[in-house]
């Protein structure tokens, strides 16, 4: 069966909000969650994602509500951090490694760390049986894919289309599944622009996809309550889950 990734972004609308979404989530079939760490520059996220980020930050979201949330969601959900490498680089990945192993979460998405810069980052945070996921995007060669995914542990994020998160673009993914299933056995998830109407395509060729700014739109909504809101993610989570495995 493939899997369902589901991002949102911690401490919006509020930090009990995130813990009880999380679980709904868990209930409604996903897999596997991305804690959203709040950032005033998320570049790789479109203008959905960098609202949420910026509502958060303005209720005075801190790491420490992250790991707050993360000791009642990780005992019930596979559980990784996203954020970018700003706070990991001021706190310390050894910080983040022991909160990590404290709290339940299994590892963590870094997306602007490219290859080259996570090296010396990837020792310690295997060894502490941890992962950090590995990108590829359309522009990498078969060279430059190789050498990601050659050590690619978990699962292997493929970004959809170069661009920001949410945008919809739409390009032939197979050529680029084929290179990295060449060199790695990895499972190949693929994110950016997945959403209900899109994730059936999307998921063609590879083990599952990866969805946020379909969720966030809704925790965006002020048309709606909180029940509403947890209501309405874990019908739109039960719709892809069915729809990529159909």
């Amino acid at each position: 069966m493939k899997k369902l990734v589901a991002y949102i972004t911690t401490g919006y609308p509020s930090l009990d909000f995130t813990v009880d979404a999380a679980l709904a989530l868990a209930e409604a079939g996903v897999d596997t969650l991305e804690l959203g760490m709040p950032f005033s520059d998320p570049v790789a996220d479109g203008p959905v994602i960098e609202a949420a980020n910026l509502k958060a930050l303005q209720n005075g979201f801190k790491l420490a509500h992250l790991f707050e949330a993360s000791q009642k969601i990780a005992p019930h959900i596979d559980t990784l951090w996203m954020g970018y490498f700003n706070p990991f680089y001021h706190k310390g990945m050894d910080n983040f490694i022991a909160k990590a192993k404290e709290t339940g979460v299994k590892g963590f998405i870094i997306p602007d760390l490219p290859l080259e810069e996570a090296k010396p980052y990837k020792p310690a945070i295997e060894a502490a049986n941890l992962s950090l996921i590995d990108f590829i995007a359309p522009t990498d060669t078969e060279a430059r894919i190789k050498d990601i995914v050659t050590d690619a542990k978990k699962f292997i994020y493929l970004v959809a289309y170069a661009g920001i998160t949410g945008a919809g673009k739409s390009e032939d993914l197979q050529p680029i599944i084929h290179n990295i299933k060449k060199y790695s056995d990895t499972p190949v998830y693929v994110g950016f622009g997945v959403d209900q109407t899109t994730a059936n395509e999307k998921a063609k060729g590879v083990d599952g996809v990866i969805v946020g700014s379909a969720f966030v739109k809704v925790l965006l909504d002020e048309r709606l309550s909180n029940t509403q809101k947890i209501r309405k993610i874990s019908s739109i989570a039960k719709e892809i889950k069915e729809k990529i495995n159909t």
